[in-house]
């Protein structure tokens, strides 16, 4: 399956950023791959800043680079979740994706 021409774009609030779902509903993200001077492959996340990962080929960086991924995403959800608990009268609710 091409998750190119498969993925649906779908967009929450303003300001928020576009995220693409494949058929089985799966969060898609592209991913820029480069071979480093060091014969290691680079991967990055453009959509989330500072998300990169690396490994020895092509596969190993993109498996590596989703764990980065969903590191990335609980890091920022935690740092959200803490600037929600200083603000009286809110209550955050969690939503499984």
């Amino acid at each position: 399956m091409d998750v190119a021409q498969d993925a649906t774009p779908r967009r929450g609030a303003p300001g928020i950023l576009w995220l693409c779902y494949d058929r089985d509903n799966t969060m898609v993200f592209h991913v820029l791959l480069e071979k480093a001077e060091d014969g290691w492959v680079v991967a990055e996340v453009p959509a989330l800043p500072g998300c990169v990962s690396q490994g020895k080929d092509d596969q190993e960086a993109l498996e590596n680079v989703k764990e980065a991924i969903t590191a990335w995403l609980w890091a920022e959800d935690q740092k959200a979740v803490a600037n929600l608990s200083s603000k009286p009268g809110r209550q955050p609710i969690v939503v499984a994706v």
